[in-house]
């Protein structure tokens, strides 16, 4: 009998033209899925609420460790954090309860732009944050602290802290959530407008601040937001 082209004695293709022709007829019929959907070795799960308390613990932990470093040697950072020290400076009022109330407006922002659920973890966070900071005096005392260590290890362990909650869903506030509001609204890039906060920020700390202590807190700024640019990739992270 004939043998077509390609086919053995018994009709059948080689095995080569076999699995190029399954290959081509699964990739037809069936939709291509995440990578990250197929690999059974990390599953795509949610958080359940036991992990979310805890990273709420820790993370507001070293946001408020971050917090009392950069007081102790009298400088400044990016954000509401920021904000709460270059104001706690001027008036006799405690960093934590400053970092809430400075956050309250910022609140109105969080559910337009990133639904209930983050706002209400927000909030929680933002009280947290608040009692974690008047209790934290009767924990540790911070006394002669380098300057630059200070700068260095309270943005990053600020950075830290933030990027703990966002990958739990929950945010510090501030001026992160106003860029997140206007780049879903007005379609302003988020990272521009953090930018824009920071350098206004830092502007309004010139007169308040001495000439070293404003490096260092550029420097701090610098730090907290080198660890959201480095580690918050969301393509990179499969919890949920």
């Amino acid at each position: 009998m004939h043998q077509g082209h390609g086919q053995d004695g018994y009709g059948r293709l080689p095995d080569a033209s076999l699995r190029g022709f399954a290959m081509a007829t699964s990739s037809t019929l069936k939709p291509n899925k995440p990578a990250v959907a197929e690999d059974a070795l990390y599953p795509v799960v949610k958080h359940t609420l036991l992990e979310d308390i805890y990273a709420f613990a820790i993370g507001c932990s070293l946001v408020v460790l971050g917090i009392c470093f950069l007081k102790s040697a009298g400088l400044v950072t990016g954000g509401v954090a920021g904000i709460a020290l270059l104001v706690s400076y001027l008036i006799p009022l405690p960093v934590g309860v400053l970092f809430t109330l400075i956050n309250i407006p910022f609140f109105l922002f969080a559910y337009p732009a990133m639904g209930r659920r983050f706002m209400v973890k927000t909030v929680i966070v933002n009280l947290a944050i608040m009692g974690l900071a008047q209790l934290a005096p009767l924990a540790f005392h911070l006394s002669n602290v380098n300057p630059i260590f200070a700068s260095l290890f309270g943005g990053t362990v600020i950075g830290m802290g933030i990027l703990a909650l966002a990958r739990h869903g929950a945010g510090a506030g501030g001026t992160g959530v106003l860029a997140l509001y206007l780049q879903k609204r007005r379609n302003i890039n988020a990272g521009k407008t953090q930018m824009l906060c920071d350098a206004l920020i830092m502007l309004a700390a010139v007169p308040i601040l001495n000439p070293q202590q404003w490096v260092l807190s550029v420097v701090s700024a610098a730090a907290m937001s080198g660890v959201l640019v480095g580690f918050h990739k969301p393509e990179r992270y499969i919890g949920r």
